[in-house]
């Protein structure tokens, strides 16, 4: 950890010992506690760590099952992440990585030690528990290799906290920014990711310095300046009193108040005007300069409005967007490391047998084959931050229902019943993903429809399809094309 020095007379804030500092210059580096005090007072500190984090979960993941009862099991899914309360888990590992660029999560049971594997198909019974360390707590066993040679260069092999060793499988450790060869991070004990604020704690100290400067000009605008005459050279008793009685009634007046100067006689407040346009100049470029060096959009720390707003997709909502989108890239690790804990424990056999006992199609399916085929079908999605409008939707929905239509259309009279079927299937599967429109999804019998012949159409002069909703919109063109390799030539013997 980096020591700092200060020089004149001690302070007593833990951040004005950091960033007030004379040692602190362009390119100095966070140490651990340094890390720590930026976080817990710097105005900056918290918004820096947490508010990207914020962002990415301010819409919860859309969870899909393909294959079972997606209902249902989505419902006990959602139900199981809410209790272990995954969610704030998770940002507190994303949150303690960026303000010290390295933390790990590892989960446990009562009763089982820690350099062991549990067994999946027991979490269901058992009582856990997930912990986030920082890199005080688990010092010296996530330094990484450094050996190019070794299979773990750059890589962690395991976890040890106080002593206690935590198997590969039970642990997920997460990183800001990837680790540099022979680049020892101060906050982090380790040759590891780097800090959010590591690039950024200079203007993070000229910051505070804009706060002293806040400070200042508020103390000095109260200040009064009277232009008072003043006393000849000799100052009789009588004199002295009626100057003091003079400034003390200067002091005192308010609202409504009359008081009495002479003719050459003024009173001015102080003379602040020319500290606005230099003072703003330098606040901004100092949050401009801290957010270029964190690797953020200066929106969010400005604490700006967007230009048209953040759901009707402005250039700044775009670029917000992606940043974000970003920060879920690099937050992956730790839900794929819940997920199937979760999965295990809102699907189990219990639930699995209440799912039978409703639905006739698992009944003879085995549970460890039913749950993996349930694993399989599991698609996370994050909702896009830029809310897109409905007629937007819409006209999304329209061009999908209708290439849909005219896919069945083209394929059907040329499949034989089994696949006829699998294609009428397929069309109701991709309806019923429409949710706000098709609430209820279509059931039909596959075996009935697979065994029924449709009749034979009688012989008629070829005609135009019937139009469907929509078919002369935009996309017509393509419709008519799937109808045409449908239908003979007109022109043909």
């Amino acid at each position: 950890m980096s020591s700092i020095t200060l020089s004149g007379s001690p302070v007593s804030s833990g951040l004005q010992q950091i960033l007030m500092a004379d040692d602190i210059q362009p390119g100095s580096e966070p140490g651990y506690q340094t890390a720590k005090a930026i976080y817990l007072h710097h105005p900056l500190g918290g918004k820096l760590a947490d508010m990207p984090i914020r962002m990415a979960q301010s819409k919860p993941r859309e969870i899909a099952v393909s294959v079972g009862p997606e209902d249902e099991l989505r419902e006990a899914f959602l139900a199981e992440w809410k209790a272990i309360n995954a969610d704030q888990t998770i940002a507190n590992l994303a949150g303690l990585a960026r303000v010290y660029g390295i933390a790990t999560m590892v989960y446990g049971a009562e009763g089982h030690p820690t350099d062991k594997a549990i067994d999946e198909r027991e979490l269901a019974k058992l009582r856990i528990y997930f912990n986030v360390l920082d890199p005080l707590n688990t010092a010296g066993s996530l330094v990484l290799n450094q050996d190019p040679n070794a299979p773990d260069f750059l890589k962690h092999n395991g976890v040890r906290v106080n002593g206690y060793t935590y198997h590969r499988e039970r642990c997920c450790v997460l990183m800001n920014e990837r680790p540099i060869y022979i680049a020892y991070t101060d906050s982090a004990f380790g040759f590891v990711g780097r800090s959010v604020y590591q690039r950024v704690l200079f203007p993070l100290k000229t910051f505070v310095q804009t706060m002293l400067t806040d400070d200042m000009v508020v103390k000095k605008s109260g200040v009064i300046i009277a232009k008072l005459r003043q006393p000849g050279g000799i100052i009789d008793g009588l004199m002295q009193a009626f100057a003091g009685q003079k400034a003390t009634a200067i002091k005192q007046a308010v609202t409504d108040n009359v008081i009495t100067i002479g003719d050459t006689e003024s009173i001015e407040s102080l003379n602040l005007q020319n500290l606005e346009g230099p003072f703003a100049m330098a606040r901004d470029h100092a949050l401009k300069n801290v957010a270029a060096g964190a690797d953020m959009p200066a929106l969010l720390l400005n604490d700006e409005s967007f230009a048209n707003g953040f759901g009707e997709g402005s250039e700044d909502a775009y670029k917000v967007s992606g940043y974000i989108s970003g920060v879920r890239d690099w937050m992956k690790p730790a839900y794929d490391f819940i997920d199937p804990i979760v999965m295990r424990r809102a699907w189990n056999p219990g639930f699995y047998k209440a799912i039978q006992e409703k639905h006739d199609v698992w009944k003879n399916v085995d549970y460890e084959e039913a749950f993996y085929q349930f694993r399989n079908g599991f698609r996370p999605t994050w909702p896009d931050m830029i809310a897109e409008p409905e007629s937007e939707k819409v006209k999304v929905e329209d061009v999908k229902f209708k290439a849909i239509i005219a896919l069945t259309e083209v394929l059907s009279p040329q499949l034989d019943p089994e696949n006829r079927a699998a294609l009428i299937d397929w069309a109701c599967d991709n309806f019923a993903e429409n949710k706000l429109l098709f609430p209820h999804p279509l059931q039909l019998d596959m075996d009935a429809l697979r065994a029924w012949t449709p009749p034979e159409p009688a012989q008629a002069e070829p005609q135009e399809a019937p139009p469907f909703s929509a078919r002369d919109s935009a996309d017509g063109g393509q419709v008519r094309l799937l109808r045409a390799l449908r239908e003979p030539s007109r022109g043909a013997p």
